[in-house]
């Protein structure tokens, strides 16, 4: 994202704004006293990029995109507004021209008790290699069949207080939903055995850098944190405790375990994960039948 002007640095943002152009999305701040701050959203813009007639699901496409960047702006807006004067924001938003027109208005809120540390408990995805995974209220093991794996992600929404699981298509997967948890996000895949039975198959927990939102979203292994602490003290933890090491690109596999963890985009070493999926080790594999 590029700034461009520092219009409006240090006062009360009022409203934002969030438009699509052929070339691309930006978003701006406008404070108590008028001043405007513009940002630039990578990516591309409104047009579809063939040069030809919009095929019919373009509209969808940028439906999502606006709900996306949407959700993105309320975060960055709130995170600056909390740590320039110790609250957060709230904004309501308005179309001017659905979808590539909005305008959001601002109010202020107390701030977050999970902002501080020791306030909220955090959400901690135990995970068992070779079982599935540990949630703070159920499990989530590989033998848990498809429809129950949906009625446990729907119950995390529900004690979460986010929108219901969404469904998506992940090529290689039977099926695949998701759910917000804080700022994170909990995904569970599943998979067709021998026997035709559709099963867990895959658990997967991502989040971005920064405040990790209420609550807190951890995946842990062995009592390590693999999201919360340095990824180089991760590996080395994870190798004390005799666990093989594959590096692949900005990935790290335990190849024994069927755990990988991801590592962020961009150059430089990542400093912390940003994402951690498990499978069934490929030793049991062939024994995936849920008995």
């Amino acid at each position: 994202m590029r700034n461009e002007g520092a219009g409006g640095a240090g006062r009360v943002p009022a409203r934002v704004l969030l438009r699509g152009e052929p070339g691309g999305w930006h978003w701006a701040v406008v404070d108590d006293a008028g001043a405007e701050r513009r940002s630039e959203f990578a990516g591309a813009g409104t047009r579809w990029p063939a040069g030809e007639s919009e095929p019919a699901w373009w509209r969808r496409r940028l439906d999502e995109t606006a709900e996306g960047l949407r959700e993105a702006v309320a975060e960055r807006l709130t995170d600056a507004t909390f740590r320039d004067f110790g609250v957060e924001t709230r904004i309501t938003w308005f179309a001017l021209d659905d979808p590539v027109e909005w305008e959001g208005i601002v109010t202020l809120r107390e701030a977050d008790p999970a902002r501080f540390p020791g306030r909220v408990p955090p959400f901690v995805v135990t995970l068992e290699p070779g079982r599935g995974a540990l949630l703070p209220d159920a499990n989530l093991l590989f033998s848990t069949r498809a429809a129950d794996a949906w009625t446990t992600l729907a119950s995390v929404a529900e004690r979460c207080g986010t929108r219901p699981p969404k469904t998506s298509f992940l090529c290689g997967w039977a099926g695949h939903r998701s759910v917000r948890v804080g700022r994170g996000m909990l995904s569970l895949s599943t998979g067709r055995g021998e026997d035709g039975v559709e099963r867990l198959a895959e658990i997967c927990g991502t989040r971005t850098p920064g405040w990790s939102g209420n609550p807190e979203m951890r995946f842990r292994l062995d009592g390590v944190d693999l999201l919360d602490e340095p990824a180089g003290d991760v590996v080395a933890l994870l190798r004390e405790l005799d666990h093989e090491i594959v590096r692949r690109g900005r990935s790290v596999r335990l190849a024994d375990s069927g755990l990988t963890l991801h590592g962020p985009d961009g150059p430089g070493p990542a400093e912390r994960f940003t994402g951690a999926s498990l499978r069934l080790p490929t030793a049991l594999a062939p024994l995936w039948t849920g008995s």
